[in-house]
């Protein structure tokens, strides 16, 4: 069985990765490492395991695990692994942005690579540390890389998505209260979103010459997970040509599909899906992407680069059906 360590183990990333990781076929918790709930019980946090395991959180770490996950607040994956070594057999998932981009990858001779499964399945199966792509950055390259696989953004790209409540963190702020988010909705970080960076960083690993501009506008919406993502740019084609690159880009994808009608979020939270809807408007390409922010823009994804890093079947784990109804 794979041994595994989970840093930062109180929050909503973690608690996911201890949902699927309980009912993984070959992983084991080893430990779950929480300094401010040392010695609690993991379900007194995540409240809905009770029964389902007995671990207590610890404030100690166990440096032989097999796969470490870093569950921190952005930043603070470089701080804890210069204050704690593991074994060089080690691997270890950053669900963090601090490796993510090709100027942070290097860390005290561990290379990082970028863990989106879609875009380089087959180095992630070579590699023993992944920085994992974050949420929005997720559901927003999905859409666009297929066309820029085939040099297709000549033009700007304009982005509006929307996240749950989740998104934020378990840290309480101003727009986190329930009074001010219940039936409310706002945007924030308009055009500098901190994803923009692996978004542009993937974009032109398929596309070298893309010199647009991506323009993203994120929106706070008033339900709890869930990522509704409308991309729209220049095409000169028709639909049905822009489907055609779409399937043969994703005709290998576990989790990723084309979907003919349109979407809505019901068909994606609590699975590690991302479905992916095209409409052409005169000159303009439409492609709607959606994803659950806690699993394929997360803890999800995490398990999935976990199995391909292992050499197991990717959907190992994964088998989740959306909450409908």
């Amino acid at each position: 069985m794979i041994q595994v360590g989970i840093i930062g183990g109180a929050g909503y990333t973690a608690g996911e990765l201890i949902r699927l990781l309980i009912n993984h076929p070959k992983a084991e918790i080893n430990f779950v490492y929480s300094t401010s709930n040392a010695g609690n019980k993991i379900s007194k946090i995540h409240q809905d395991l009770e029964g389902d395991l007995d671990l207590k959180f610890t404030d100690s770490v166990n440096p032989e695990v097999d796969v470490l996950f870093l569950c921190l607040g952005h930043g603070n994956s470089v701080k804890f692994l210069s204050a704690n070594t593991f074994s060089k057999n080690t691997k270890i998932i950053d669900l963090g942005n601090d490796f993510r981009l090709e100027a942070d990858k290097l860390f005290e001779g561990k290379t990082f690579v970028y863990g989106l499964p879609e875009l380089q399945r087959e180095t992630i199966k070579k590699a023993n540390y992944i920085a994992n792509p974050g949420c929005f950055a997720t559901a927003i390259q999905l859409a666009l890389l297929p066309l820029a696989n085939k040099g297709l953004l000549n033009n700007d790209v304009h982005i509006n998505a929307v996240t749950g409540a989740t998104g934020a963190g378990t840290s309480l702020s101003e727009t986190s209260h329930f009074p001010w988010r219940d039936n409310n909705f706002s945007y924030y970080k308009p055009f500098t979103h901190q994803h923009l960076g692996e978004i542009n960083q993937s974009v032109k690993q398929l596309q070298n010459g893309f010199k647009s501009d991506i323009l993203f506008m994120p929106n706070r919406g008033n339900f709890s997970r869930g990522i509704f993502a409308t991309v729209y740019t220049d095409f000169e084609g028709a639909v049905e040509e822009a489907k055609d690159i779409y399937n043969a880009f994703y005709k290998d994808a576990k989790f990723t599909f084309v979907a003919d009608d349109f979407l809505h979020l019901k068909q994606v939270v609590n699975t590690n899906k991302c479905l992916i809807h095209l409409h052409k408007h005169k000159g303009k390409l439409l492609v709607t992407s959606i994803i659950d922010n806690l699993l394929k823009g997360a803890s999800g994804q995490a398990i999935q680069n976990m199995n391909l890093i292992f050499g197991l079947e990717e959907t190992t784990g994964l088998h989740l059906k959306a909450t409908y109804f």
